[in-house]
């Protein structure tokens, strides 16, 4: 819910980051001649954020409504961000990597044919899982191993083991739980017992935000290693399909292709020191199905104006600016990008900062939580993402913004980097996840809502930004920059340590709103 006009907010958030950023750099050591910190904060304007937004509804517009990997939208997206450096001056690189590309040839369908007919929405009741195969399967369902009614905390083993699977009808639907394991695990299993088809349905546990297991997964099978047609559905369509007797009808039109090409963006700045890299990130791609301005042109377009406004900055530090290819088919642009650098690259990046979705229209102001204060049991940042986390609080106090922890779950591109042992740090204003009552108290907006009511859909356009959210996480990102740029004590040292305890090495966790696993 909109507070404040956008160009009121415009002029508050301006005026307040400029007071914000000497109290907050009190005390690091800068570069001298020091620039202007109110200058700085004064350039990064929302209005010049928004309209890169314009720029990028635009190109998924003239490319068939999308900025997907490995489509003419993507390439298109990749162009404009890379000229936009270029002429400001940065080093620009464009990392090509191949990946599984996916896509819809045409909409999935799903119905009940008995005991009583019923048709199901795709996108809103069901959807295909990326990496499906095609086909068209009518059969009975057979439930796997299900957990009916759920447990209250999350306890599915749903189609993990072989064992599972005994007894399993050949030519049936496996009708299977969220939990545990990863998608593809489940998949290629049921296809081994002889399934026709596979639904994973959401596991069902009732929570807010992250926690809640009842809508619909957005998941993918990380390839397309399956023969069968396998669709995700919510807890609500499962549970009514684990009846007895019942029988469906599905279907999945798809493409994959192992070798397509798409490529990551990279922007090195010409100033500071080479061995102490800042680095700041966030995903350009969107999903098949819309032009993703919330996910992720929001988190990109923030990052594109830091890095122009930057471009000048005498700074001590380095800075180097990503815009990933291939998030949402499993984070594979930052994957790519980590696997390939040298042990002395990794400890020349002092830190990471990601920003993903950070103007969701019933938004919340989320921080990673770098020291697992906010959650226990969740996973913590390697040391210095707590100093991180601070920073970011700091900024929002001193803007008189409320904010909460969000946990490291591996759901986007600082996965790869703190599994290496790099600190890290971000914003995230909430995806598909539902809005507690307090939330709404606290940050305003509809309680019992998703953040993001177009996530993954076609609607997520330039009508499906928040302008606050906007603009006070603009200034949380031209401010963080401009900290880290000069300061003498960044937060670590990015010494690999690969699946070391409190690195969040284990792997993706179960509440990704890009699902990969569990």
């Amino acid at each position: 819910m909109r507070a404040r006009t956008y160009r009121g907010l415009l002029t508050a958030v301006g005026a307040v980051s400029a007071m914000t950023l000497p109290i907050i750099t009190a005390g690091a050591a800068v570069a001298e001649p020091r620039p202007d910190a109110r200058a700085f904060s004064q350039s990064v304007k929302p209005s010049s954020v928004k309209r890169h937004l314009q720029r990028l509804q635009e190109i998924a517009e003239d490319n068939d409504g999308t900025r997907a990997a490995g489509t003419a939208g993507h390439e298109a997206s990749a162009a404009y961000v890379a000229g936009k450096l270029r002429s400001a001056g940065y080093n620009v690189t464009l990392q090509e990597f191949e990946f599984p590309f996916f896509r819809n040839v045409s909409a999935p369908t799903l119905g009940r044919v008995g005991p009583d007919a019923r048709k199901y929405t795709s996108g809103k009741d069901f959807t295909t899982m990326t990496y499906s195969a095609s086909g068209n399967v009518t059969a009975s369902v057979q439930g796997v191993d299900l957990v009916l009614p759920p447990t209250p905390a999350p306890s599915s083993t749903s189609g993990c083991e072989a064992a599972d699977f005994a007894g399993f009808v050949k030519g049936n639907i496996a009708l299977i739980q969220r939990g545990t394991c990863d998608f593809q695990t489940k998949a290629e299993l049921a296809e081994a017992a002889g399934a026709s088809g596979v639904i994973i349905f959401n596991e069902g546990q009732t929570g807010t935000g992250s926690d809640d297991r009842r809508g619909l997964v957005s998941g993918t099978i990380n390839a397309p290693t399956t023969h069968i047609p396998v669709l995700s559905a919510t807890f609500a369509v499962g549970e009514e399909l684990a009846a007895a007797g019942t029988t469906v009808t599905l279907s999945a039109d798809t493409e994959s292709d192992l070798h397509r090409k798409t490529r990551n963006v990279l922007a090195e700045s010409r100033w500071g020191d080479p061995g102490k890299v800042v680095m700041l990130g966030s995903h350009l791609d969107s999903v098949m199905a819309g032009p993703g301005v919330n996910d992720n042109g929001s988190g990109s377009a923030g990052v594109l104006e830091t890095a122009l406004r930057a471009s000048a900055l005498p700074t001590r530090n380095r800075l180097r600016f990503a815009f990933w290819g291939a998030e949402e088919l499993g984070l594979l642009g930052s994957k790519h990008y980590v696997a390939t650098l040298s042990p002395e690259e990794k400890a020349r990046i002092k830190m990471y900062l990601n920003f993903d979705m950070i103007a969701s229209p019933n938004f919340i102001f989320g921080i990673y939580d770098g020291d697992d204060s906010d959650k226990v049991g969740a996973p913590a940042g390697p040391p210095g993402s707590d100093k991180i986390e601070k920073l970011f609080e700091g900024y929002f106090k001193a803007v008189g913004q409320p904010h909460t922890g969000t946990d490291f779950t591996g759901r986007s591109d600082y996965g790869p980097f703190i599994r290496v042992g790099i600190p890290a740090g971000g914003l995230f204003t909430g995806a598909e996840g539902i809005k507690s009552v307090a939330d709404a108290a606290k940050f305003g907006g509809e309680a019992g809502a998703p953040y993001d009511k177009c996530y993954h859909r076609a609607c997520d356009d330039i009508g499906n930004v928040n302008d606050r959210a906007l603009a006070v996480n603009s200034g949380a990102i031209a401010t963080a920059a401009f900290v880290y740029a000069y300061s003498d004590d960044l937060p670590g040292g990015g010494t690999p340590a690969a699946g070391r305890p409190g690195t969040g090495g284990g792997g993706l966790g179960p509440d990704d709103h890009h699902d990969v696993e569990k």
